[in-house]
C-alpha cells in the first residue's frame, strides 16, 4: 500500500501517514518501532521530550530499511531554547537515534513567556545549513507566534504541528497554513480516546464504509492534506490505523466529520505551556 505525500515548500515529499512514539515506554520502544516497521510505516515521529529516542534508534539501526525510505522527525525540548542550544541538542538527539541526520526537526512548545523562540528558530535555520535537519518546522505555534517568526526571520517554517481531530479543526490555523504553505501535521488527531470515537455520526459513516471510526477519523484527515502519525503499541491497531488508504469519502462525509469541532483542547495551551 502506498503511503501518499506532501510536498513542503523546501521542496521535499513528507509521507503523510506515520507512527507517533508519544508516551511509548522507552523500554519497550525499539520493538514497538519494529512492529511498525513491518506493518509498512516508514514515518517516525519522535521527540526529546519523550525520552525515547534511543529506542527508535535501535529499531532504526536493526530494520535493515535503507535510510533514504526513513523519515525521522525529533523535536527540541522545552529546556533547549537558544540559538546555540537548538543545534547542540539535536547532535544529541542524532547520537541517540543513530544518525547523521533527521528528515525533520521542531520547536515543540513555542513557550511564549520566555519569549527566545525567534533566536531558538535561527538556531535550527544554522542545523539545517550544517545539514543535521534537512527540513525544520514548529509545533504548537499561534498564528501570532508564526507572524513573529515570519517577520523576524528569513525561512516559513515547513511544517507546523498542532492538536487537530474532529473536535478541534482549528480553522483560522489552517486557513494561514495554506495561505503561508506551511503543511499541517495533527497530534492526537483520533482524540486520544476521550470520547470522540463514540460519537453517531463516526458510527455511522464506519458502518457504510465497512472501517473502524478510528479509520474514518485518519482518512478525513489524510483527504484534508493533514500529516499524521498515530500511535498504538498494538500492532494490531497499527496495522488497523495503517489501512486508511483503500476508501474515500466524500465532500459531504468531510463536512459532516467537521461538524463535531467543539473547540475543546485535549492537550494544553500553546500561550501559556511552557
Amino acid at each position: 500500500m502506498t503511503v501518499p505525500t506532501t510536498k513542503l515548500n523546501d521542496g521535499r515529499e513528507i509521507p503523510q501517514l506515520g507512527f507517533g512514539v508519544f508516551q511509548v515506554d522507552p523500554d519497550t520502544t525499539a520493538d514497538k518501532v519494529q512492529a511498525a516497521l513491518d506493518v509498512g510505516y516508514r514515518h517516525i515521529d519522535t521527540a526529546q521530550m519523550y525520552g525515547n529516542e534511543e529506542g527508535v534508534g535501535k529499531a532504526l539501526a536493526s530494520s535493515g530499511i535503507p535510510r533514504d525510505q526513513l523519515w525521522i522527525t525529533t523535536k527540541l525540548d522545552n529546556d533547549g531554547h537558544g540559538r546555540g542550544t537548538a543545534a547542540e541538542r539535536l547532535d544529541q538527539s542524532l547520537t541517540r537515534l543513530g544518525l547523521d541526520h533527521v528528515d525533520l526537526y521542531l520547536i515543540h512548545w513555542p513557550r511564549p513567556a520566555e519569549d527566545r523562540y525567534v533566536e531558538t528558530w535561527q538556531g535550527f535555520e544554522d542545523a539545517r545549513d550544517a545539514g543535521k535537519a534537512r527540513s525544520i518546522g514548529v509545533s504548537n505555534f499561534q498564528v501570532p507566534h508564526l507572524e513573529r517568526l515570519a517577520k523576524e526571520t528569513s525561512t516559513v517554517p515547513a511544517v507546523n504541528q498542532v492538536e487537530f481531530h474532529p473536535q478541534l479543526v482549528q480553522r483560522e490555523l489552517r486557513e494561514y497554513h495554506q495561505q503561508h504553505d506551511i503543511a499541517t501535521e495533527a497530534w492526537s488527531p483520533i482524540g486520544q480516546g476521550k470520547g470522540l470515537l463514540e460519537a453517531p455520526e463516526l458510527a455511522e459513516l464506519a458502518g457504510r464504509t465497512g472501517k473502524s471510526p478510528a479509520q474514518v477519523v485518519l482518512r478525513w484527515h489524510i483527504q484534508l492534506g493533514n500529516i499524521v502519525f498515530p500511535k498504538s503499541n498494538n500492532p494490531d491497531r497499527m496495522k488497523e490505523n495503517f489501512e486508511i488508504l483503500d476508501f474515500t469519502l466524500s465532500d459531504d462525509d468531510l463536512a459532516k466529520i467537521e461538524q463535531l469541532h467543539t473547540g475543546e483542547r485535549i492537550g494544553p495551551d500553546p500561550d501559556t505551556f511552557g
